[in-house]
């Protein structure tokens, strides 16, 4: 169907919540196992590790993280810490002290003052407005408390804004008082229909019926979503194959054999892999083999992959290989999908 949709359902006993666009599956939310990213925890601080410029958090459950940002912490002191993001089964989880207690329309911020209002907002009296409502919200709070405003704010309630902000900034308050005990999990991350509600735009079609994933074809979407190949326009193709080092991505033109097949290719790959990636659940290190072009087109899929990249997880371009494969980092921020469905 023509709009947005989001879809909740369950697979194998487990939540999942689908946003699509226009019938096209455009992200996916899945119930983590275990702390999932945004969990904010109350930890105890290890001993530093040499040479890794960090230190390992005992957590609750017998778990373990690995925190970077250890300046003032010494070894079995407690800490307030937050999920950052996920890692392979078996490896240390990766820890912030920067606590982000998020809602739909607001983000408190402890020891990060200050209050600001989304880009997105543009109009200079709804940002006047939106300032004061969080100075309202902020009055009396510890200085060191700070606010985001989304830009959800743009079309909301200022009543429904300041309701939120208010009952986000007594829960961190409270998470912050919290400091002194044995490790333990004090705000669990948000559920896959809490996330919808939370991230995505909203859609013209909420379908939570039980049949939701089939009507709205998230479950054909997902079969293809574990397959290696990618149809890719005009006949192209590439193949996503996860490794144990890195994400292997191969661009292939088809039965495209005409003089720009493969810059052609090369773009349409570049525009799509974001997406792939997001809903695939990959991060880390991936190598992209694009299929043959000339050298002097490599600048104008520079620029088509910054554009296809900006706005979602965090990415580094790292650039070209000497062997002509193209380089980049992107952050872990959700568990694969196929480990996610074996689970």
């Amino acid at each position: 169907m023509k709009g947005t949709v989001i879809a909740l359902g369950t697979l194998n006993g487990r939540e999942l919540a689908a946003y699509l666009v226009d019938g096209r599956l455009a992200d996916l939310a899945l119930a983590p196992e275990g702390f999932g990213p945004g969990a904010i925890l109350r930890g105890r601080v290890g001993r530093p590790v040499k040479g890794l410029g960090g230190a390992f958090v005992d957590l609750p459950d017998g778990q373990r993280g690995f925190l970077r940002q250890t300046r003032g912490l010494s070894p079995g002191k407690p800490v307030l810490v937050q999920i950052a993001g996920v890692t392979e089964p078996g490896k240390a989880l990766p820890l912030s002290t920067r606590i982000l207690v998020k809602g739909r329309y607001a983000i408190l911020t402890p020891a990060a003052p200050g209050i600001n209002v989304s880009r997105q907002i543009r109009d200079p009296e709804l940002r006047a407005v939106l300032t004061e409502t969080a100075e309202a919200v902020l009055k009396g709070a510890d200085p060191d408390l700070g606010l985001i405003l989304r830009s959800a704010c743009d079309d909301a309630a200022l009543a429904d804004i300041a309701a939120e902000a208010t009952e986000l900034r007594v829960l961190a308050e409270t998470i912050c008082a919290d400091i002194e005990g044995p490790p333990q999990l004090l705000l669990d991350a948000p559920s896959p229909r809490d996330l919808a509600w939370r991230d995505w735009p909203a859609p013209d079609l909420l379908d939570d019926s039980p049949e939701a994933l089939d009507h709205q074809g998230v479950r054909d979407a997902l079969d293809a979503l574990v397959r290696p190949e990618v149809p890719l326009p005009g006949g192209a193709s590439m193949a996503i194959e996860p490794t144990r080092a890195l994400i292997a991505v191969d661009v292939n033109t088809g039965t495209d054999t005409s003089p720009a097949a493969g810059l052609k290719a090369a773009i349409a790959a570049a525009r799509e892999l974001p997406r792939q990636l997001r809903l695939r659940g990959l991060g880390g290190q991936v190598v992209i083999d694009f299929a043959p072009f000339p050298k002097r087109d490599r600048a104008a899929l520079e620029q088509v992959l910054s554009k296809a990249f900006r706005g979602g997880a965090e990415t580094t371009l790292a650039g070209w290989t000497p062997l002509g494969n193209f380089e980049l980092q992107r952050k872990r921020d959700r568990t694969p999908l196929s480990e996610w469905l074996a689970q």
